[in-house]
């Protein structure tokens, strides 16, 4: 079975933000990646803390999301910790954040 298209990385990150603004949970870039390639990282900020959410390729070729920092809420320090180690192992990483106060975020996720 062939593997489905893969979407560029920078188009991924501007429909993340265009639908954060359309759904009233603001984002921003923290960190710009490989435009064609890198990989993705999402902070949620929220009213308990903070997540970072990672993609992934699941066993099927297509893009789930893993609470990367646990299942709960964390404070800035374990998010600054984690984007950190992420970054020197990959540098082409994209990381966004987003105000999300239900810490939902504000695009379509399938989180594992």
């Amino acid at each position: 079975m062939t593997p489905p298209p893969r979407v560029k990385s920078s188009l991924t990150v501007s429909i993340a933000l265009r639908m954060g603004d359309v759904n009233g949970k603001p984002g921003m870039v923290l960190r710009k990646g490989d435009p064609d390639a890198g990989g993705v990282l999402v902070v949620l900020r929220g009213r308990e803390g903070m997540t970072v959410l990672s993609r992934i390729t699941d066993p099927e070729g297509g893009h789930a999301w893993i609470k990367a920092t646990g299942p709960v809420p964390v404070d800035q320090a374990a998010v600054d910790q984690y984007v950190a180690r992420q970054v020197k192992f990959d540098p082409d990483l994209w990381v966004l954040e987003f105000e999300t106060p239900d810490m939902v975020p504000p695009f379509e996720a399938r989180i594992l």
